[in-house]
């Protein structure tokens, strides 16, 4: 250790005495005492400041329109996987129909995928091309 890093002190304690073991005599001296440090130090004070943490991306899982689907089958994997109701979920379809495309959902990437997984291994497994896919809002 060179001797610049033995004159480094961090809350008035050498850092020697830190890397030596010679840490805990020094920090009971110094709690032991009401006078300030030698040096000059005093307490340390941390402050916790709010982190502003972004919100996640968020994607919308859309099904798509095609002609073979049952309407019916598409009503039952709107409420198996996306939690709505009958009526909610009817309309989700009609709007499937009507316009090609519907939202089913809004959620953050990792769940949109997975429901996206689900809607399509379910449409395979009763033998129906239904699409679903994910879009970034």
């Amino acid at each position: 250790m060179s001797d610049s890093d033995e004159s480094i002190r961090i809350c008035g304690i050498k850092r020697r005495d830190m890397q030596d073991g010679r840490l805990l005599p020094t920090i009971s001296r110094m709690a032991a005492s009401n006078k300030p440090h030698p040096d000059g130090g005093g307490s340390l004070v941390v402050e916790r400041q709010a982190q502003r943490v972004k919100p996640p991306a968020m994607y919308q899982v859309v099904l798509l329109n095609d002609n073979f689907t049952p309407m019916e089958f598409v009503v039952v994997v709107i409420q198996q996987f996306f939690n709505k109701d009958r009526e909610t979920a009817t309309q989700i379809m009609l709007k499937v129909h009507q316009d090609g495309r519907g939202v089913c959902g809004v959620y953050t990437r990792d769940i949109a995928a997975t429901k996206v997984e689900q809607v399509i291994g379910a449409a395979r497994q009763a033998g129906h091309p239904l699409q679903c896919v994910m879009e970034a809002i």
